[in-house]
C-alpha cells in the first residue's frame, strides 16, 4: 500500500467516523452515545475510532466545529455572490448570509438542534460563547466598507436574532413553515436599519 492510499483511507475511515458519530449524538444525545456505537455504526473499529479521536468530546466538538464550517461558507458564499451580483448595501448584504445561514440550519435541522440545544460536553457552553464572538467579528468584518456600514451593536443584534431564528427553523414543522420564519426574521432584521 502506497502512502497516498493509506492517507486516503484514513480520510475515508475519519469521515465515515464523523457522520456516524453525528447520526449517533443526534440519536442518543451525548451523555448517551457511546464511542462504541459509532464504531458500530461508522462500521470501523474502536481501535480506528481512538487512532482518530482521543475521546468522546473530542469526537463531539469535531463534529460541531464541521458543522460550523459549512455553516460558514454557506453564508461567505451567499454574501460574495450578492457582492459580485453590484449589491453594497452592508444591511443587505448581512441579510444575504443570514439567509443562507438560516436555510443551513433547516438543511441540517438535526445537528442545528442538537448543537443549539446546549447539551455536549463539559465546557461546551463556552465553546458555543466562542464561536459566537467569532461569528460577530467575522460578520463585522465582512460589512465594514460597504454602504450603509453597521454599528458594532447592530451587528450583534443581527447576529443574535441569527442564532435564535436558527433554533426555531431547525425546530420547524416544514419546509414551508421554515421557510416562512426565514423570511419573516429577515423582514425584521431589515426594519431595524430602513433605508433613508
Amino acid at each position: 500500500m502506497t502512502e497516498a492510499t493509506g492517507s486516503k483511507r484514513a480520510q475515508a475511515t475519519r469521515a465515515a467516523l464523523l457522520l456516524a458519530a453525528g447520526e449517533v449524538f443526534i440519536a442518543a444525545g451525548y451523555e448517551r452515545a457511546s464511542m462504541a456505537a459509532i464504531a458500530e455504526r461508522a462500521g470501523a473499529s474502536i481501535g480506528s475510532l481512538y487512532h482518530h479521536f482521543a475521546a468522546k468530546s473530542d469526537l463531539y466538538i469535531t463534529v460541531y466545529n464541521e458543522y460550523n464550517r459549512r455553516q460558514q461558507h454557506r453564508s461567505a458564499k451567499a454574501f460574495r455572490t450578492a457582492l459580485a451580483a453590484g449589491e453594497e448595501d452592508a444591511l443587505r448584504l448581512y441579510i444575504a448570509g443570514a439567509r443562507a445561514y438560516l436555510e443551513g440550519c433547516w438543511q441540517e435541522r438535526k445537528l442545528a438542534r442538537l448543537f443549539l440545544s446546549g447539551n455536549g460536553p463539559a465546557g461546551f457552553g463556552l465553546l458555543s460563547r466562542e464561536r459566537f464572538r467569532e461569528w460577530l467579528t467575522a460578520n463585522a468584518t465582512l460589512v465594514n466598507g460597504h454602504t450603509r456600514p453597521l454599528s458594532d451593536m447592530l451587528v450583534l443584534s443581527l447576529t443574535a436574532m441569527s442564532t435564535e431564528a436558527g433554533r426555531e427553523v431547525a425546530d420547524a414543522p416544514s419546509k414551508a413553515e421554515a421557510t416562512r420564519m426565514i423570511d419573516e426574521v429577515l423582514e425584521l432584521m431589515g426594519r431595524l436599519y430602513p433605508s433613508s
